[in-house]
């Protein structure tokens, strides 16, 4: 008697878990871990392999006992019902430099006190991993260790490439702190002491050197984490980053026609593409040389990257969004909306307003960091700055990764200065 009562529990569970899974799921993975670890620190990420593999024991001995499968019903929400708290999101924004990640980024950062952003914190990453000759062999792993780690709100594994390094978990040396809202708000917005340089101001007030316990614990008092990034190449390398159980991830790959891409950093970092320049004073562009090279490497990447995405492999199955920066640019509010339903999280008035400030000013921008545009001329700008001769060549080496985002081919310099011709195709991307 004893043993079917036990069985009649057992199915009883099950039914409650099917209903209310996510909040079930989550208080008694909370016990669980409490039981293990009974002293957490912001700074120490939770274990959560015992609780997994107890979980599915209890789905494989729920399936026995009632000759019923109740992983299918399961797995599908298993990520977000296994979360550390009910409906929240992290959010990972990648792209590469001058696509408009830092103004897209802000749509973001400007969701309100419910959202932590993190403005490029793979930067110290990429510059340790230069210093060393590594940032070509196994960053992907790197990388993607360090994001698990920050939306989990553990900043340790950053503290590792923080140069110099951090005393006390205290640093005054995070690359671009001031682009986060988060960090720039009490508690973690500290007053600065009298030897502190202004570079450690924020926008809106004083701060001093940022206290990255202080950070964690904002972090985990936020319900939704997001973070915008430029150095990942690979989107397949986040296979394992998108399964941990314990986040709910979602992935935007923001793309930019590559002619434009060239255009923007011949701008922004003139002295690193001075050959492109001396080429567009020549009218050849040799395509053996290493710069043509590196693009077309580039090209590569962001395109099978895409690929992946948009193939909707089982790991990234509802967790991936295509979007293009010329798509946005005209359309800032309806794609902005977009994002925020694919992301699952409401889409505030405060985001709102300031994307509608942001978007249609009318006076000159300050840096080339700069998220204040006239979005809609943004996006045409770059057919009056480069070459056609540095456009053909462009076309020549990322030709296929046009097609695939819907970016027509000019093949005169007319064409490439008459604003009355689109170079954008009507695509959807799913």
């Amino acid at each position: 008697m004893k043993t079917k009562y036990a069985i009649v529990f057992i199915c009883i569970v099950a039914l409650v878990i099917i209903e209310k899974e996510s909040n079930i799921i989550s208080r008694v993975s909370d016990k669980l871990i409490q039981r293990q670890n009974p002293v957490q620190t912001p700074q120490t990420p939770v274990d959560y392999n015992t609780t997994n593999r107890a979980f599915s024991m209890f789905k494989l001995l729920l399936s026995k006992l009632t000759n019923a499968n109740f992983s299918d019903l399961l797995d599908d929400q298993e990520n977000q019902a296994w979360s550390r708290s009910g409906g929240q999101k992290h959010i990972l924004l990648l792209a590469t430099t001058r696509t408009g990640s830092s103004f897209v980024g802000e749509f973001f950062n400007q969701h309100g006190d419910g959202m932590f952003y993190l403005f490029e914190p793979l930067w110290h990453v990429e510059r340790m991993l230069s210093s060393v000759a590594e940032s070509n062999n196994g960053s992907g792993g790197i990388y993607r260790d360090v994001l698990q780690g920050l939306f989990v709100c553990d900043f340790s594994p950053l503290e590792k490439f923080i140069s110099p390094s951090p005393q006390d978990h205290v640093t005054a040396a995070l690359f671009r702190r001031e682009s986060s809202l988060s960090l720039c708000e009490e508690p973690v917005c500290t007053p600065p002491v009298k030897d502190v340089f202004e570079r450690y101001h924020c926008k809106s007030r004083r701060c001093g050197p940022l206290n990255l316990t202080l950070a964690s614990e904002s972090c985990l008092s936020k319900q939704h984490h997001a973070i915008k990034t430029v150095r990942v190449r690979q989107l397949d390398s986040l296979q394992s980053l998108v399964e941990d159980p314990r986040l709910d991830i979602r992935i935007i790959q923001l793309v930019r026609d590559p002619r434009a891409i060239l255009a923007s950093r011949m701008v922004a970092f003139s002295s690193k593409y001075q050959t492109w320049k001396t080429w567009a004073l020549d009218g050849q562009v040799p395509e053996d040389d290493e710069e043509v090279k590196r693009l077309k490497g580039n090209c590569d990447h962001i395109r099978m990257s895409a690929e992946v995405g948009l193939s909707q492999p089982h790991w990234l199955r509802g967790r991936y969004m295509l979007v293009r920066y010329e798509d946005i640019a005209r359309f800032p509010m309806e794609k902005a909306q977009e994002m925020y339903r694919f992301t699952g999280i409401p889409f505030t008035d405060k985001a709102r307003d300031w994307i509608v400030r942001n978007t249609q000013t009318t006076q000159g921008t300050s840096g080339i960091y700069s998220t204040q545009k006239n979005s809609s001329e943004q996006a045409e700008k770059w057919r009056f700055n480069i070459p056609f001769t540095l456009a053909q060549a462009v076309q020549r080496v990322c030709g296929p990764t046009m097609t695939l985002f819907g970016y027509k081919f000019v093949h005169d310099e007319k064409t490439l200065v008459n604003k009355s011709i689109s170079l954008l195709e009507e695509k959807m991307f799913y």
